[in-house]
């Protein structure tokens, strides 16, 4: 199988391969060199060498007449729209060596490259991250969308890093100083879609969608053809071994109708790395798909817990939280014992969901309190910090930092951010008006925004504005926030952590419509239990006497019949005897 894309061939040349089965010739030109025809061979492949040297810049020609940047192009200095540039990583002095972290030692933090100033000022946040207690960053998607300002998924370049954060070699520093701070680094790819403005594969590569299966944004990717699982599976390979990433998040992949294609994936990106070197895959997945999780996928964004705690610290049904307003306390418990909720039940549509989780272990989760979509695609953008009453938000982020599933935080949520997290695009002419009216009338069917006037004030994506609002501010903060995080995750370093590898779940009981009492079995058979009450009410409780109390949230001092208001209490308890 041909590699895709431009690679260094020595210093003067470099290989260029392109899959274009619909294509009659195809010609690269280089900056201010004559036009080199690349010779067809097998499956629609078009391969030849040409003179060109890194940093140098080049286009694709198409039947001599439509000129293209390189689908597999590393680096787009100027946009979607402009040349390719060849890039070679292969001599880039890396400064700290680096094996990586176990995955149960990851506290995450999903955070915008754009919002932060892009690599150099992801870089100038490590040492914060770092102290506070975090061992990884997850990068919102990088491969090149249109525009300076998107969420990442619109991308329709994933092999070049987006030009307005940096330069791919800045990319490269901040990793490399990831590492010397002990961070890994993540990073989000979308590998289900292309965006909808700069992808020209429809014009000359047909086949790399089809035409019988849909999805939310157009004709589904054909994963049956081997140039197109290719294409993803070197893209995988080289975030991970060219710049040298953690792990990836895949977006999606419920709109990836070929499941076996994931289970390839994740053998090909076991095969590539290092002995030794610890890599980690994390899935977003509305299927549920238990079965990844024991096929070389190390985890799964756990949208049922987020989902459940949501509707309790809220009070809000609409949408897909239907799902979860009857027993949400129920559900909760359920995440907390077993992963998932939906495992096999139907949904609110009547559609089966998931399939069972309980034997696997609480690492295989990704649980959280917000993230960029659960924030971002609310039509206001606000965090928990405006929705919920301050002491409630404070017992859930007990629970979220202090249990065995992976938490995973979004940026600002250590500080208290009040700073909505909004929906931005940077889109023109007739599809930004498009997006802008698509995003209003998404939320037509919101009682909130009924009349039309209403929802008008939801913000224009395309305005810079609506970036800028997006900037968390130190300024817009709870206070003691910070110190908050910091005191929690100082717990879960030194009494959860060196513990986790083993833990199972004992089972849970729900104490009322917001309280439960969790508990797990660690893995040096000390026994953790959290109570937790979401309501604003007292909870009668029979909280363990005799154990070490690692967490209180409640300010007040309450017997241990009582769990108290808007309270997360964590106890550990010392194992129990073995019966003969």
């Amino acid at each position: 199988m041909h590699r895709h894309g431009a690679q260094v061939v020595d210093a003067t040349s470099a290989r260029f391969a392109l899959w274009a089965p619909d294509a009659r010739s195809v010609s690269v030109e280089v900056e201010r060199q004559p036009a080199v025809e690349l010779s067809p061979v097998d499956d629609g492949w078009y391969v030849g060498v040409a003179p060109c040297q890194a940093g140098e810049r080049y286009q694709l020609l198409i039947d001599r007449q439509l000129k293209v940047a390189d689908p597999a192009s590393r680096y787009q200095p100027e946009g979607v729209q402009g040349p390719s540039e060849l890039v070679d990583l292969a001599g880039y002095p890396w400064q700290h060596p680096w094996q990586g972290r176990p995955w149960h030692e990851a506290v995450i933090q999903e955070l915008h490259v754009g919002l932060l100033g892009g690599y150099r000022g992801v870089a100038e946040a490590l040492p914060r991250l770092a102290a506070l207690g975090i061992s990884a960053i997850e990068l919102m998607p990088l491969g090149q969308f249109p525009g300076e300002r998107n969420w990442g998924y619109d991308g329709v370049l994933p092999f070049a890093p987006q030009h307005s954060y940096g330069t791919p070699q800045e990319l490269c520093a901040l990793i490399d100083q990831a590492h010397g701070h002990e961070l890994m680094v993540l990073v989000d790819v979308v590998y289900n879609h292309f965006g909808p403005d700069g992808n020209y594969l429809h014009q000359y590569a047909s086949p790399f969608f089809r035409q019988d299966r849909q999805t939310p944004w157009g004709a589904a990717i054909d994963f049956r053809r081997p140039a197109v699982r290719e294409y993803f599976i070197q893209n995988a390979l080289m975030w991970l071994c060219d710049y040298r990433c953690d792990g990836l998040r895949l977006d999606a992949v419920h709109a990836i109708d070929q499941p076996d294609f994931l289970v390839e994936l994740a053998q090909r990106v076991r095969a590539a790395v290092a002995p030794g070197r610890q890599i980690w895959l994390v899935l977003e997945n509305e299927h549920n798909q238990a079965a990844l999780l024991e096929q070389g996928f190390d985890a799964q964004w756990n949208d049922d817990g987020h989902n459940a705690l949501h509707v309790l610290l809220t009070g809000e049904t609409e949408g897909y939280y239907a799902d979860y307003q009857q027993r949400p306390i129920e559900q909760l418990a359920r995440c907390l014992a077993e992963g998932f909720v939906f495992q096999g039940q139907a949904n609110r549509h009547g559609t089966p969901r998931g399939e069972p989780s309980g034997h696997l272990a609480p690492s295989a989760f990704v649980l959280f309190l917000q993230n960029h979509d659960q924030v971002g695609n609310r039509a206001l953008g606000e965090r928990l910090t405006r929705l919920c009453p301050p002491q409630a938000l404070r017992a859930a982020t007990g629970l979220l930092l202090l249990a065995p599933m992976i938490p995973l935080l979004f940026m600002g949520d250590d500080d208290g951010s009040c700073k909505p997290f909004l929906f931005f695009t940077d889109f023109h002419d007739a599809l930004a008006d498009a997006v802008r009216e698509g995003r209003r009338g998404e939320f037509a069917h919101f009682d909130a925004f009924a009349d039309p006037a209403r929802r008008e004030q939801i913000p224009d994506p395309n305005a810079e504005t609506t970036f800028e609002r997006s900037r968390p501010q130190p300024k817009d903060v709870l206070a003691g926030w910070h110190g908050l995080y910091q005191q929690l995750l100082d717990l879960r370093k030194r009494h959860l952590i060196p513990h986790l590898p083993g833990t199972r779940a004992l089972g849970t009981e729900v104490l009322g419509d917001k309280a439960l009492t969790a508990r797990w079995r660690l893995g040096n058979s000390q026994q953790l239990r959290i109570d937790l009450n979401l309501g604003a009410q007292p909870q009668a409780a029979q909280l363990p006497p005799q154990a070490l109390r690692l967490y209180d949230s409640s300010d007040n001092a309450h017997p241990d019949s009582t769990l108290a208001a808007y309270s997360c209490v964590v106890s550990l308890l010392p194992p129990k005897p073995e019966t003969p």
